[in-house]
């Protein structure tokens, strides 16, 4: 992206709009490269900021960090990422309606492919942490659990946007 993608416009407030507007709370948001600059995007909003230090590592340290951050009567936490601009709060509430207790483990879908949000509950945390390495957060516990799948693609793309071409090209086509 040229940048990090905390700090794509609007991007960070799309994605904390979305956790909120659906009732998630606490909502935990966490930085890494530029997380100063980031912080700064959220002055006034109801948010827990945690930096994962080890942020290089990739998606594996975030998810340890945000789970780590989570108040201990926590029954569940529902993971997005930032760069899922289409992804609203619609998406996110019809992945909840599956549940968020300590048992639940719920993967939206988009025209069979999946994606995120993802709810993962406490009593699978131990495990995904285990299995979190580098770049794979939870996908490897999921792909060996058999999440309930919750089809999301009338609601929006999920589309992970990594390139700047792509985010252009987006903002485009909702012009």
């Amino acid at each position: 992206m040229g940048t990090p993608k905390a700090l794509v416009d609007g991007w960070l407030e799309r994605g904390i709009d979305a956790l909120a507007d659906a009732g998630c709370r606490p909502i935990v948001v966490v930085l890494g490269a530029a997380a100063h600059q980031a912080r700064a995007v959220m002055q006034g909003l109801d948010v827990v900021v945690v930096v994962a230090a080890d942020w290089s590592e990739g998606l594996s340290a975030s998810l340890r960090t945000g789970i780590a951050a989570l108040p201990n009567d926590v029954p569940a936490v529902v993971v997005t990422l930032v760069d899922l601009p289409d992804v609203g709060q619609n998406v996110v509430r019809r992945v909840l309606t599956y549940g968020a207790a300590p048992a639940t483990l719920t993967r939206a879908t988009y025209h069979r492919r999946p994606g995120h949000p993802v709810v993962l509950g406490k009593a699978h945390w131990p495990e995904i942490l285990d299995a979190a390495n580098g770049d794979v957060g939870a996908r490897a516990y999921l792909d060996q659990r058999a999440p309930t799948l919750v089809e999301c693609g009338d609601l929006a793309s999920g589309r992970d946007i990594d390139w700047a071409h792509e985010a252009i090209s987006s903002e485009v086509s909702r012009a």
